[in-house]
């Protein structure tokens, strides 16, 4: 798109829930209800009240990116063919999760076994078999973030295998979408929610993430319904909070990233309504750009992909033996988070060929 057409409100997205996303994995590293392959609970508190963050975030913070996905890729394929987009993607998403791991994303599935003890279980094993399960493990361990772009890649996919049948027809339909329908699309939502959900790793959660990834493709990509419901910002914002108070209140101390919780119509009301309230706000308020948005916007693919592994080496090498406070652990997990993210990407992007194993990035 042209300069002056740009959404710059998505790319501004990208960088803020990336930020977002950030500040939950700290807590999370360090959570008191129980969460297992990470060092959990490091305070004397008896009850950790910041945890709520994680409860008031979660529920939304990967549907809001997958509903931008889909807006640019109806962008994106505005101008490209089927043919380039999925090249494209597959540079950009596959490459990345599957070469990357081998290339370095390792390193983080290396510390992701120090976080889950995975070496004291392996350890025990006869000798070949410890060190190729331990390489095995490490390397699909190092997958942690990353498993937002393979789904996204696989939702990619399946989305071109649509168009062909649908033939345009459903875009059509989308852009006449009437306003009252947007508030009941949170029930397709859910009953998404229920379905294609893998049994142990529960982040993998197809049918849930393809529905706000087709309502971002079909729906909110039409600058039409945008310029509509951008202007009822507030009722989904109302909506949103309401739903949140509610989320936390019942379901603090337990396991919000699991089942039954996160199939539960509460969960999928709040996930459609705060990604509401955070798409129509940033498109109402947030539509612009200047330096340091632009700059954030170029290095969110590299916090995203590489703060993990900040956040993880504070844990592993200090925060489980105990060697500092907590009070100093949380900020020194915050700084090392952006100091990997902003870092380690700077530094694989001037390496040529490695760059596009680990990043997908072209030549040029």
């Amino acid at each position: 798109m042209t300069e002056n057409k740009r959404r710059h409100y998505l790319d501004n997205i990208r960088w803020c829930i990336t930020i977002v996303v950030i500040l939950y994995h700290v807590l999370y590293m360090y959570n008191a209800e129980g969460i297992v392959g990470v060092v959990g609970k490091i305070t004397n508190c008896d009850v950790q009240y910041w945890d709520a963050f994680q409860y008031m975030v979660y529920p939304w913070l990967m549907p809001i990116f997958f509903i931008v996905s889909g807006i640019s890729a109806k962008l994106y394929l505005d101008h490209h063919t089927a043919k380039e987009f999925a090249k494209d993607r597959t540079r950009r998403l596959l490459i990345p999760t599957t070469l990357g791991l081998i290339a370095f994303e390792f390193v983080q599935g290396l510390l992701n076994m120090q976080l889950s003890d995975a070496y004291e279980t392996m350890s025990a094993q006869p000798f070949p078999g410890n060190v190729i399960g331990v390489t095995i493990a490490a390397v699909l361990s190092g997958i942690g973030v990353l498993w937002y772009m393979q789904l996204l890649w696989l939702i990619c996919m399946i989305l071109l295998l649509i168009r062909v049948i649908e033939k345009g027809r459903l875009l059509k339909i989308g852009a006449k979408t009437p306003t009252w329908m947007i508030f009941l699309f949170v029930l397709p939502v859910w009953g998404a929610g229920l379905i294609l959900n893998t049994p142990i790793i529960v982040v993998y959660r197809l049918g849930f993430y393809l529905a706000f990834f087709l309502l971002g493709y079909y729906v909110f990509s039409n600058e039409e319904v945008m310029e509509r419901i951008k202007k009822i910002f507030p009722v989904f914002a109302v909506i949103a909070v309401a739903c949140g108070v509610a989320f936390v209140i019942l379901y603090f101390g337990q396991n919000y990233a699991d089942k039954p919780i996160n199939r539960g119509p509460l969960y999928a009301a709040y996930a459609y309504f705060g990604s509401l309230a955070i798409l129509t706000g940033f498109a109402k308020y947030f539509d612009f750009t200047n330096t340091f948005c632009s700059f954030m916007s170029k290095k969110s693919l590299g916090l995203y992909m590489f703060h993990y592994l900040g956040i993880s080496a504070v844990a592993v090498f200090l925060a489980k033996r105990g060697i500092l406070p907590a009070i100093v652990i949380y900020p020194l997990s915050l700084l090392a988070a952006f100091a990997t993210g902003f870092g380690v990407y700077w530094l694989i992007s001037l390496i040529p060929g490695y760059r596009w194993a680990v990043l997908g990035m072209k030549k040029k």
